[in-house]
């Protein structure tokens, strides 16, 4: 076997690639940047060129599709039908969309406003009904969010854990490395082909929950929106930081959000790591 894993220099793709060669496989990473696993063969190219998608793709058996902040519905739709060609040609015999985050029921209309949502929906459905074998994972939110600065020098300085989610939703925290292990088992595994899965950790943490996952003295605060949005604007850019943001307000007006079955662990056959024990493991309690 061969696999492709695109975005493979992302957070997300990256930890797919890692698990790849770590258990012994063939990994091409596509990725517009070198900063790519070690062990991981560099494919560089642009999601947006047809061509050099379509040679990522030779010779591949497996493809991993992670695709990058990008939020405008014309970009993602050239993004998704370069990759659907790509495996085609190829002959992929099973490629794994993750969708980056849950999406939830359009409210009205087919759409539910959010284009981080929308182009997501629209790409697997895209990815699903191409006749290349798919699989597709829908993650909750990543506990490594909880180790940017914005979060972990509060958490350290003042016993304060601050994230832009109400501390009445309860969250599915999922590791990187278990999407990694996720991945590598949904395109390895037979009798998924079709399928969508809601992946995520084996708890669900209220806020409140989550901060004592830290520590007994430790509170947590809902970080505002807003304030989160311009943060994430000075690294990732306006238009990505108001695509993300965007995600998180409708977290925050919507009910059950995360309360869907948390059964894919064992669909796939993957033990999920419970957040109190990712947390132990790296000393942050």
């Amino acid at each position: 076997m061969r696999f492709l894993v695109i975005g493979a220099s992302g957070a997300q793709g990256g930890a797919v690639a890692r698990r790849l060669a770590a258990d012994g496989h063939e990994v091409r990473g596509f990725s517009r940047t070198a900063n790519v696993p070690e062990g991981v063969r560099h494919f560089p190219g642009d999601l947006g060129d047809a061509v050099r998608v379509k040679e990522a793709f030779d010779g591949v058996t497996h493809a991993s599709v992670v695709l990058p902040m990008e939020f405008d519905p014309a970009t993602v739709s050239a993004y998704v039908r370069h990759v659907i060609g790509g495996a085609r040609a190829g002959g992929v015999r099973r490629l794994v969309f993750t969708t980056g985050n849950r999406l939830p029921e359009p409210r009205s209309g087919g759409e539910t406003g959010v284009a981080a949502f929308d182009t997501r929906r629209a790409a697997a459905a895209a990815l699903l009904d191409s006749g290349v074998p798919v699989v597709v994972l829908r993650p909750p939110l990543y506990a490594d969010n909880l180790l940017a600065p914005w979060v972990s020098g509060p958490l350290a300085s003042a016993g304060v854990l601050r994230y832009p989610v109400p501390a009445r939703v309860a969250v599915p925290w999922l590791t990187h490395d278990d999407l990694g292990a996720a991945t590598a088992a949904a395109l390895t595994r037979d009798g998924l082909d079709g399928l969508t899965l809601d992946v995520g950790g084996p708890q669900a943490l209220t806020g409140d929950e989550l901060a004592a996952a830290f520590g007994p003295e430790v509170r947590y605060e809902e970080l505002d929106v807003d304030a989160f949005e311009s943060g994430l604007a000075r690294m990732a850019g306006a238009p990505a930081a108001a695509g993300v943001a965007a995600t998180y307000r409708w977290i925050r007006d919507t009910d059950g959000f995360f309360a869907t079955a948390h059964d894919a662990g064992e669909r796939l056959g993957v033990p999920l790591t419970p957040l109190g024990d990712w947390i132990a493991a790296r000393g942050l309690s």
